[in-house]
């Protein structure tokens, strides 16, 4: 009797450590309820729509649409009939394994994206075959959805994240989209928004049957800013329209604001091209074309030599340093010998005695080269006299790349004394062997964005503000400061004065607008380069800026055409229709417009050798 009560006691006891020891594991041990659940539960990322992008006046230029990826989690994929998911999808065998298999080396319980960004059609044949294909899964996101076919340069485009974009910031995941130029990329984190998580329930087959508990835990995505743009759609698209079959950069910009009206750089692309499944190979297509590089900005990247464009700057300077003033005066004989054997050409007649106004309406090359020789050499060396002018060049922004909020450009060239010391291999060197940078033929580079900006500079008299290209965010304004060039406002007037009469009677008369007072200058500039060790000149580059009206400017504008002859052939006409465009919303010279839209300078980009943008410094 004693035994069957002891074996009753021990067998109460051992069922209670059982008990006590199950209730702790499957209870009280958090360790393997979320073991549990890890295995019951899918956490999935939730994007939220990328921000809408509006011209200047609100005009919608990039949107979303719907597209779906075909997600998986290796360790749930079972056998499927690989030729028929291929099928359905339009992916390749070949990509579909290889696929996997990065899938399964990133992780085999996360998802990873098979197929990215198939269309409405696709998804709708897939869902009625998904039992078919278990593991995998669909995630709706909105890819972009340009709704003009030009503007590309500033709009830039996303694609996937990789490996480098995913150490970089941890808030990427495999197969997000990131931007990677123009305003996609420059203001990605206000674009991008903030992505939310939903969870979803399994079942004991790993099937996804639907969100856990109603989405009570899932946590909304927020919502990404919208921007509106500096830029002038129309404008933009009058522009490019303007550039087929040219190439070169065209910069507009309003002096008052530094807003940028129109960045066009030629050749161009449709923004389009690179969203959806075919963007790697469109991508690739505009990658490789080596010859007109259509994904080279030569609005911000194109270093040039400025021309005739840098005189007015010239004579700023030596009106600031008092070198001249308004009633000096120069001979030219169509040019002057300023050492032995050593000519400046001009195309001033014999006898000509200009003074500034009339030298900067006539571009005369003698008056500018025997001012800039002066400047250089008023100060106690010629190593102090170009590092003066430097300075003040740089005032007006040149030699820097201005701090403008595109992800990209190139600072251009303003050469110092070291420069030409290191060039002269410790020679003497003085005004004489750098001449040329009265001209704007010298050492100096710019970009086109750097011509419209110091253009700016002149119409407002003194000042710039800092280029930009976003307006508002979310409705809040870009505010920014006035940046003061080097010269007093007293000395533009002047140079105005001259600019203007460059239109009314001087180089650009082709450029006159009735009604409208505009100021510019022509530039036309030598194109060389080095063929079987020997410079070799070739067509020259038509360059011109400009703006109006003169009194309270609206625009400033600089446009640079490749291989363009001279300045007044194609760069000043184009500037002068764009000027119209903005300014009056109409064209009043029909015949001007139907030459320059239907114009093309292809015939030049196909002489042998001329496809190679020789004087671009890319």
């Amino acid at each position: 009797m004693i035994r069957i009560q002891l074996l009753k006691l021990l067998t109460i006891a051992i069922s209670a450590i059982f008990f006590i020891k199950l209730f702790g594991l499957q209870v009280l041990n958090k360790d393997y309820d979320k073991l549990s659940e890890n295995n019951a539960i899918i956490e999935i990322e939730d994007y939220p729509e990328r921000g809408f992008i509006y011209d200047r006046k609100g005009r919608i230029l990039v949107s979303n649409q719907p597209a779906y990826d075909i997600m998986i989690i290796p360790e749930n994929l079972s056998p499927f009939d690989t030729l028929s998911f291929c099928k359905i999808t339009g992916i390749d065998k070949k990509e579909l394994i290889i696929n996997l298999e990065s899938a399964r080396k990133f992780s085999m319980r996360l998802p990873s994206v098979v197929v990215n960004q198939i269309s409405k059609e696709t998804y709708a044949k897939l869902q009625e075959q998904m039992w078919k294909f278990q593991g995998f899964f669909t995630q709706k996101k909105s890819i972009r959805d340009y709704r003009v076919n030009f503007g590309a340069n500033v709009l830039g485009y996303v694609s996937e994240v990789n490996s480098e974009d995913l150490i970089k910031d941890k808030y990427y995941r495999q197969g997000d989209l990131i931007g990677r130029q123009g305003v996609e990329k420059s203001y990605e984190k206000e674009l991008r928004g903030k992505k939310g998580k939903k969870f979803l329930q399994k079942d004991r087959f790993n099937r996804i049957i639907g969100p856990y508990k109603n989405g009570v835990y899932d946590i909304e995505p927020s919502q990404a800013q919208n921007i509106n743009l500096t830029i002038d759609i129309e404008l933009q698209s009058y522009g490019e329209k303007l550039m087929m079959n040219k190439r070169g950069g065209i910069v507009a910009i309003e002096p008052e604001t530094g807003e940028v009206l129109a960045l066009i750089s030629a050749p161009s692309y449709d923004p389009s091209i690179l969203v959806g499944r075919q963007r790697s190979k469109n991508y690739k297509t505009l990658a490789n074309d080596t010859i007109s590089k259509p994904l080279f900005d030569r609005a911000l990247l194109a270093q040039y030599s400025p021309g005739s464009t840098l005189k007015p700057l010239n004579a700023l300077i030596a009106l600031q340093e008092k070198v001249i003033d308004s009633e000096t005066k120069h001979s030219c004989n169509k040019g002057f010998y300023y050492a032995k054997n050593a000519h400046m050409d001009c195309n001033c007649k014999h006898g000509t005695k200009n003074d500034l106004i009339k030298s900067i309406h006539k571009s005369c090359n003698t008056f500018f080269s025997k001012t800039y020789i002066n400047l250089i050499s008023s100060s106690k060396s010629a190593t102090m006299g170009v590092e003066t002018w430097k300075k003040y060049l740089e005032s007006f922004g040149l030699g820097n790349y201005l701090g403008y909020d595109l992800p990209i450009g190139r600072p251009g060239l303003i050469p110092n004394s070291e420069f030409y010391n290191v060039l002269y291999k410790g020679e003497n060197w003085s005004a004489t062997n750098i001449i040329s940078n009265g001209i704007g033929q010298g050492e100096v580079l710019v970009t086109p964005i750097q011509l419209a900006n110091f253009t700016s500079a002149i119409a407002n008299k003194g000042y710039y503000l800092t280029p930009h290209f976003v307006k508002t965010r979310d409705k809040e304004k870009t505010k920014l400061s006035k940046i003061n060039t080097a010269v007093e406002t007293d000395y533009f007037y002047d140079v105005i004065d001259g600019m203007q009469k460059v239109i009314e009677q001087g180089t650009a008369r082709i450029a006159k607008i009735n009604g409208l007072s505009v100021c510019g200058k022509t530039g036309t500039v030598e194109n060389f380069t080095i063929i079987k060790g020997k410079k070799t000149q070739l067509t020259d580059h038509s360059i011109f800026i400009a703006f109006a009206p003169k009194v309270n400017p609206k625009i400033a504008i600089a446009t640079f055409i490749e291989n363009g002859y001279w300045g007044s052939r194609w760069a000043a006409p184009i500037s002068s229709l764009m000027i119209e465009k903005y300014l009056k919303n109409s064209i009043t010279r029909p015949r001007l417009e139907k030459r320059m839209l239907n114009g093309s300078l292809e015939h030049e980009y196909n002489k042998p050798l001329s496809g190679v943008n020789f004087n671009i410094n890319e």
